[in-house]
């Protein structure tokens, strides 16, 4: 039976079974990689991203489809990951204005309100790639719209927005010839089309129309209650975390300042407090020893709608935050991965590090929460990963306590150029950040990784177990041996003028090969000096930078 109009019940429906549809594919996702190497993670990403939103629009428990739309558009922001999942957030966040007001929609609403979501989806990428989810999620809406009538059923316009996706999705390899030369289409448009299918195989019946408890792997954590005994003395205190809905009765939600209710906090000695405000709904995270003067202080605003307390003493994944800092002139955040290569980081100056990188993305709302903790005037980004720039910049955009500068480090090493050149004490901050701009920038970077399959690219004939080098985003060699392929980029790479050789070891590198290696190096380039530090990154075995 076909429907000439959803309200919000059924649209959760339809993005619970878009979910589904997600995670069933994200492996597949995972591995549509140009470059035949282990860190495809836009399945992953996507489906993190996607189950935010499903939290937020699970608990609106509204027939309003316009209140479901933007509960969902403002927790898969929140929860957005990867370059991928910060445009999907923007085309739910641009349907979402399509739908303002709407209790119900038909197929030529839902057809403005998905224009409106190319629109949104576009201005939020500085430099939009065609042969993306952008160009696929643009063809399949337009052409979805141009065939819809007045007497069109939700069904007609799902049918043709899907049928264009996947003649768009096979068209990725004609307008990118990288993809192309790897065979594959476009990643990030593959999660979309799931997601798509998904909403209209729930809408037509063939996925039954249930929802799910989301996040289960992280909701069902086991917790050591031996850890906190009867002669236990609390050292942690909680980590306290809710939703709130500001009403009415208790205040106005349009003017209200979420600065008093951070002030309040801070008044009980609340630390690591997180609080943003989007319409009326206001989330915080705070650390403190007394959860119920939180609780009570925040309910003079409204009403709650999830609260979560943990003691911060039975092992919880989140470690209890230092004292909170004096207020400085500027903090530097950056993005890293690696034991060795975190510890590092805060060495050279980082004053937070938010875990992550290759494989393994963070959060828009990790990267709010780690600009409180900063608690400066001006902060320093450091993504440290080309699949983080949109959400550290969408964070940025959001947080309105201090000026963010995001500088576009594309990984780890051009990361420790920029931070090698930001030293306390400077006030001039356009200058300091065009500094470290330039430093990131002069790096030579090179990244040495096993090959996952077979593949040719740029003329090297790539095997399973090859090892490759990634030089400046570019594979430029490939060798039977790490150690080898390190050697072989080096050879490449225009060292002549090069004064500086920093080589970050991966986790799996033994003590002997590293020696030898190192050995090796300062015998083959005397001029330079070398460093060389255990990294313990995953994924890359070697990463080298050369200035």
């Amino acid at each position: 039976m076909s429907r000439q109009t959803i309200d919000g019940k059924i649209y959760v429906q339809m993005l619970f079974g878009g979910a589904e549809k997600l995670a069933e594919n994200a492996s597949e996702i995972n591995d549509l990689n140009v470059f035949p190497v282990a860190d495809g993670d836009t399945g992953t990403n996507m489906s993190s991203t996607i189950e935010g939103g499903l939290a937020h629009a699970e608990a609106e428990q509204s027939e309003s489809i316009a209140k479901v739309s933007e509960a969902f558009a403002r927790g898969i922001l929140l929860s957005a990951r990867g370059n991928s999942g910060v445009i999907l957030s923007q085309i739910f966040a641009g349907i979402n204005e399509g739908l303002t007001g709407c209790d119900e929609v038909g197929a030529t609403q839902l057809a403005k309100a998905y224009r409106q979501g190319v629109v949104k989806a576009y201005a939020a990428v500085q430099n939009p790639t065609e042969g993306t989810i952008l160009t696929v999620f643009r063809e399949s809406a337009g052409y979805a719209a141009a065939r819809v009538r007045e007497d069109s059923s939700v069904e007609d316009f799902f049918k043709a927005h899907i049928e264009e996706a996947r003649r768009s999705l096979e068209r990725t390899k004609e307008l990118l010839p990288v993809l192309a030369e790897a065979d594959v289409v476009d990643s990030g448009a593959a999660g979309y089309l799931a997601i798509a299918e998904g909403m209209y195989k729930t809408l037509t019946g063939e996925l039954p129309a249930t929802q799910r408890k989301h996040n289960e792997s992280k909701e069902s954590k086991t917790v050591n209650i031996d850890l906190f005994t009867r002669d236990s003395v609390l050292e942690f205190g909680y980590c306290t975390e809710f939703l709130l809905r500001l009403t009415t009765a208790k205040c106005n939600p349009d003017t209200f300042e979420i600065a008093a209710l951070i002030s309040a906090l801070e008044g009980i000695g609340g630390e690591s407090i997180v609080a943003y405000k989007q319409g009326d709904i206001v989330k915080i995270h705070v650390h403190t020893f007394t959860p119920g003067d939180a609780l009570a202080i925040a309910q003079q605003y409204g009403e709650f709608l999830t609260v979560k307390i943990e003691n911060m003493s039975l092992g919880h994944s989140e470690t209890p935050a230092p004292k909170k800092k004096k207020n400085k002139k500027f903090s530097v955040l950056a993005v890293a991965s690696g034991d060795g290569i975190c510890s590092l980081f805060k060495d050279m100056g980082a004053d937070y590090i938010v875990a992550g990188g290759q494989t393994s993305n963070p959060s828009i709302e990790e990267f709010i929460k780690g600009f409180r903790y900063c608690n400066s005037e001006n902060i320093i980004v450091l993504p440290n990963n080309k699949n983080v720039f949109l959400a550290a910049k969408q964070a940025a955009e959001l947080y309105k306590d201090a000026s963010v500068y995001v500088i576009e480090t594309k990984n780890l090493m051009q990361g420790f150029g920029a931070l090698s050149v930001i030293t306390p004490g400077i006030t001039d901050m356009k200058s300091l950040v065009e500094s470290a701009t330039r430093a990131a920038a002069g790096v030579t970077c090179c990244e040495i990784t096993a090959a996952v399959r077979d593949a040719v690219i740029d003329g090297l004939d790539i095997k399973t177990g090859d090892y490759i080098a990634i030089t400046d985003g570019e594979i430029s060699v490939s060798a039977t041996s790490a150690e080898e392929a390190v050697k072989a980029a080096l050879e490449a790479a225009d060292t002549d003028l090069s004064e500086i050789i920093t080589l970050f070891t991966g986790k799996n590198v033994s003590a002997e090969n590293r020696a030898a290696l190192t050995e090796e190096i300062e015998e083959l380039y005397p001029d330079c000096e070398l460093s060389v530090y255990e990294g313990g990154q995953e994924v890359y075995d070697y990463m080298i930078a050369i200035e």
